[in-house]
């Protein structure tokens, strides 16, 4: 794709990321103030976040340190990949943290860490704070995010936790905000439009190589968007848009597609792309289209045989009731 167009939006492709962000602040948030008066809270909650982000998150250091390595390379080869792994970093969760050197199939796991970090941290903060609290909270956090990308410019990881709470604080405060004035529609609309006009902003700033701000006005941008999608009698084109039967399996299959397909693109560069990228833009686009139905199709896969399996395991772990 160099040279292409389509490299233009492609390598904007991380700021996907910061909405997976918002996302999560918002769903995990919520669960963790629906449920925080319930029994077995943290077991339940802490289980439950096992049992989704762990299983696939093994498997790929699996694959790439040990199964594809003996396929492809013989017993030496994946035994020299396996001395490679920075293996305590991975099994805590921290590899985000540290100037360490990931492989390209390893990358997308530095956002894991984050996630990982957030629940272990927040859950016990927003189970006791109040939602007043709470709010503040939040817009303290996401105030004060770019601020300290510019104090900590060049002394952390661009993917350090503290470069990257914009979205977690956004979806908090969406969750917290739609419980505490659940019924001021008209309110919650506004602020979505004006949202939506900071990630509007946002992508001028990405364009024009962007700023410490960037990524927190993105974003506020990508709430803006949330909301439109959960408001009732929003903004009905869209969320009909949303409801697309293609995009609703996309969003199903999500996670595992975004913790493999780079894996996935690994595998066929040794196949496709050694054949087709000398062949000129023609080829370049074969070689996307290829590469998307692979990794859709690989996820679909994983999903069906592997993460929906486990996934029923949850029902044993559903915040029992309190006695």
């Amino acid at each position: 794709m160099a040279g292409m167009w389509l490299e233009k939006i492609c390598i904007w492709g991380w700021a996907g990321v910061d909405l997976f962000f918002v996302l999560s602040g918002f769903l995990i948030t919520g669960i963790i103030l629906d449920a925080r008066l319930k029994s077995n809270f943290y077991r339940d909650f802490y289980v439950r976040r096992i049992l989704r982000i762990w299983p696939v998150y093994y498997l790929l250091l699996f694959l790439d340190y040990f199964l594809l390595p003996l396929i492809f390379g013989g017993f030496w080869n994946m035994l020299d990949k396996v001395r490679s792994g920075h293996w305590l970093a991975y099994l805590l969760f921290t590899q985000n943290l540290f100037a360490i050197i990931l492989p390209g199939t390893i990358g997308p796991t530095w956002s894991l860490a984050i996630e990982q970090q957030f629940y272990l941290f927040w859950a016990p903060i927003a189970r006791r704070l109040k939602l007043n609290t709470l709010l503040c909270t939040l817009g303290f956090v996401l105030c004060a995010s770019p601020f300290l990308r510019l104090a900590f410019a060049g002394r952390l990881n661009p993917t350090h936790t503290i470069a990257h709470l914009d979205g977690l604080a956004v979806g908090g405060l969406i969750a917290v905000g739609i419980r505490l004035l659940p019924s001021a529609l008209e309110l919650w609309k506004w602020i979505a439009r004006l949202a939506l006009l900071c990630g509007l902003s946002g992508i001028a700033l990405m364009l024009n190589r962007g700023s410490a701000f960037t990524s927190t006005l993105l974003a506020i941008g990508f709430g803006g968007m949330l909301l439109s999608a959960v408001l009732p009698d929003g903004f009905q084109m869209y969320q009909r848009a949303l409801q697309w039967r293609p995009l609703v399996h996309v969003g199903k299959v999500s996670y595992g597609l975004y913790v493999m397909h780079i894996l996935v693109f690994a595998v066929l560069g040794g196949y496709v792309d050694k054949y087709l990228d000398p062949l000129g833009p023609a080829a370049n686009l074969t070689i996307v289209a290829i590469r998307l139905v692979a990794s859709i199709g690989f996820a679909s896969l994983l999903w069906r045989y592997f993460e929906q399996p486990i996934l029923r395991l949850k029902r044993y772990f559903n915040f029992s009731p309190n006695s």
